[in-house]
């Protein structure tokens, strides 16, 4: 009971210590970055690898296109319990604990895939893509983690570090498909379940590098720091604190990711089925996924300082924006033409990079630390299922018309982007 009762003084000593020293928030808030921009590197390798080939080892059990997109939209609908999952024990326990849990059931759920592909069972695929949809989850709530600490004019900044980091892993693993391919082969398992052991691994490794790295945690020292600033006003000391909540930022930054993440997954999911039906081998698909998944994430670093710079609404508008010329190009692109899938698919990834970003800094505008992790776990359930029905309705779209048809009718949709903007300036910038 006594060492108990020391670990707790000495625990609230080392919040306290957070509290008085400026240069102590500072410091951490950059280990935190760092921290969290190593896991990211792993996850965006777990989640690439899953995504280049989840498709097609659909496509391949199942012997038809029609039901191509479930693998996505599987995935992100296991992403969307996860998300509520992971932000309500980040809100109670803190970052360290949701983001790890998070990962390590991906994981688990990467090598369910491998074994469904093994014993050629359909159930166990869809029932580990679920699961497997929680590193897809959490590798999206990390980037919040970095916020935590952040002013309000390093935020976006502090998002776009943690993504740019998930690009050196989210562009390796789709090109790692050919080598994992051939080396599960060699030991008589589907090559097509080859980047999931990559998966897991990555995962698993994200996992460990936050539950024994991310000490203290960042969520919990901010809110802290929040408490004792509030207790200080209320007693007069100082002004009321920086955080108050807006729901109309939150419902702006929260439709701005839906759209784009509609967008982009079913763009994104039926790319590789179009491209197997013109000939193109896995080797290219790996490449043109590569290129859209470094799209994604690579730009991150720029696009933080032009939101903080120029404002959320200006980049959203840049985001629906770019989102349509990549619809309009994989419509009307050859399929045979490599070069103009690769452009297309890069626009898809600047443009959901662009919404992601501006859309992530008005809900970390707009919430207050006591309940912030809560509603960003929420906010990304509506993202996960977004995902989830572009997903599944990209395959019915294509069987149904084609891959123009859907590319086309998604750069439309983007569109959407531009009346949210205008009136979300009605209310609080």
């Amino acid at each position: 009971m006594l060492q108990k009762e020391k670990a707790l003084d000495v625990q609230t000593a080392s919040l306290q210590s957070y509290i008085r020293s400026s240069e102590k928030q500072k410091t951490l808030y950059k280990r935190t970055l760092f921290v969290v921009s190593i896991s990211q590197i792993f996850g965006g390798a777990g989640l690439a690898a899953g995504v280049t080939v989840g498709a097609l080892l659909a496509q391949q059990m199942l012997g038809t296109d029609a039901f191509a997109g479930i693998p996505s939209a599987l995935l992100t609908l296991g992403s969307a319990g996860a998300a509520l999952f992971v932000g309500r024990l980040s809100q109670h326990y803190g970052r360290r604990t949701g983001l790890s849990a998070g990962f390590m059931i991906g994981g688990l759920g990467a090598l369910g895939v491998i074994m469904a592909a093994i014993i050629n069972s359909v159930f166990l695929l869809f029932t580990s893509l679920l699961v497997y949809g929680a590193g897809s989850a959490t590798n999206l709530q990390a980037r919040y983690a970095g916020t935590d600490l952040a002013n309000s004019k390093q935020r976006a900044t502090a998002i776009s570090i943690t993504m740019v980091f998930t690009t050196f892993g989210a562009v390796a693993g789709p090109n790692l498909v050919n080598v994992m391919g051939n080396f599960v082969r060699s030991i008589s398992v589907p090559s097509l379940a080859g980047p999931f052991i990559l998966a897991a691994a990555a995962y698993i490794l994200a996992g460990v590098v936050l539950y024994i790295m991310l000490r203290p945690d960042p969520l919990v020292i901010a809110r802290t720091i929040e408490a004792t600033n509030q207790e200080a006003s209320d007693k007069g000391q100082l002004a009321t604190t920086e955080h108050t909540e807006n729901k109309r930022g939150i419902i702006v930054g929260a439709t701005i990711m839906v759209l784009t993440q509609i967008v982009m997954v079913a763009i994104m999911t039926m790319t590789p089925v179009h491209m197997r039906h013109h000939g193109h081998g896995l080797g290219a698909v790996g490449l043109v996924i590569g290129f859209h998944i470094g799209a994604m994430y690579l730009p991150s670093l720029v696009t933080g300082v032009l939101v903080d710079k120029l404002g959320r609404t200006a980049m959203a508008i840049a985001s629906g924006t770019t989102l349509l010329l990549a619809g309009l190009i994989a419509a009307f692109a050859p399929g045979d033409s490599m070069v103009l899938l690769i452009i297309a698919l890069s626009l898809l990834g600047f443009g959901w990079n662009f919404g992601l970003i501006s859309g992530t800094a008005l809900i970390v505008d707009s919430t207050e630390s006591s309940t912030r992790a809560r509603t960003q776990g929420t906010v990304d359930v509506l993202i996960a299922l977004s995902g989830a029905a572009g997903g599944a309705l990209s395959g019915m779209i294509v069987a149904g018309s084609s891959y123009l048809t859907l590319s086309f009718t998604g750069g439309i949709l983007s569109l959407l982007l531009i009346p949210v903007v205008i009136w979300s300036r009605g209310g609080k910038k």
